[in-house]
């Protein structure tokens, strides 16, 4: 069983990687939080503390939940305009070894025992090879093999490295 395919890496798919990556984790979260309390805390206290302290209370609640995602669509876009590996299509090869990535001649291959995880979000399937670094391949340009790839990932690791949807086509 093995499944191949080529996947050209656009910004919007570097972009929704990124902020999967900023979002996912306490950090993530609590920055969120704590950006709509302040925004929370500038309507309470409107009109009954000094303007400037309302006026506080909104840039840091601005700075909190947009400047985040702001500054990862210009990474993501920049990422892809200075990447010449990024620009060009990877061919991956899905197998009961592992993942094969090629171009241009050149190779990686991944066991499958060196995968750290395996995601699936509504746009993409990450597969990690650490902590931070992961392969980020369209969803929409493995729809067909999709059901492949979940199947042999389920096979060769354990199941708290995978957080797929078997059952999500789209």
């Amino acid at each position: 069983m093995s499944a191949e395919f080529e996947v050209t890496i656009t910004d919007k798919d570097m972009y929704r990687f990124n902020l999967y990556h900023a979002y996912h984790g306490f950090q993530g979260i609590a920055a969120t939080m704590v950006g709509m309390w302040v925004f929370l805390m500038a309507a309470v206290t409107f009109g009954k503390l000094a303007v400037i302290n309302t006026v506080l209370y909104l840039v840091f609640g601005t700075v909190l939940l947009f400047y985040v995602p702001a500054s990862l669509y210009l990474r993501s876009k920049r990422q892809i305009a200075v990447s010449n590996v990024l620009k060009q299509p990877l061919h991956y090869r899905f197998d009961d070894v592992g993942v094969h990535v090629s171009q241009d001649g050149q190779t990686a291959d991944l066991e499958w025992k060196q995968i750290y995880k395996m995601v699936s979000t509504k746009s993409n399937l990450l597969v990690y090879s650490s902590r931070v670094n992961a392969y980020v391949i369209p969803r929409d340009a493995i729809r067909e093999e999709y059901p492949t790839i979940v199947g042999l990932a389920v096979n060769h690791l354990e199941g708290y490295r995978l957080k797929l949807n078997p059952f999500s086509l789209s």
